[in-house]
């Protein structure tokens, strides 16, 4: 089952989407520069072998709902975050705020 549902954070939208997959869900809160992620996001590879896109994503681990998603302090981010000022430690809807700034 796929959910997804626009959401606003301090007046600004996002779009939130929940993938109900066995024994786990894939969770995402996206606007038009970024997004942030459930664990099952790459980093590293994003970092590393797609670099030259410059994508702005982060991850949170060890969430099962969009709200502790948004909640969440971020595990890990993108070298384009950290531009942008969203560091590891940021809670999950002030890194939102940020990328809806970019």
């Amino acid at each position: 089952m796929i959910d997804v549902q626009p959401i606003l954070i301090e007046g600004e939208h996002f779009v939130a989407i929940t993938v109900k997959l066995p024994k786990t869900n894939f969770m995402a809160v996206t606007c038009d520069t970024g997004y942030i992620m459930c664990g099952a996001l790459d980093v590293a590879l994003l970092n590393e072998k797609l670099k030259e896109r410059e994508i702005i994503a982060a991850r949170a681990v060890g969430v099962r709902t969009i709200e502790q998603l948004l909640d969440a302090p971020l595990e890990s981010v993108t070298l384009k975050c950290e531009e942008l000022g969203i560091f590891k430690g940021t809670i999950g809807k002030d890194a939102l705020l940020k990328m809806k700034q970019a």
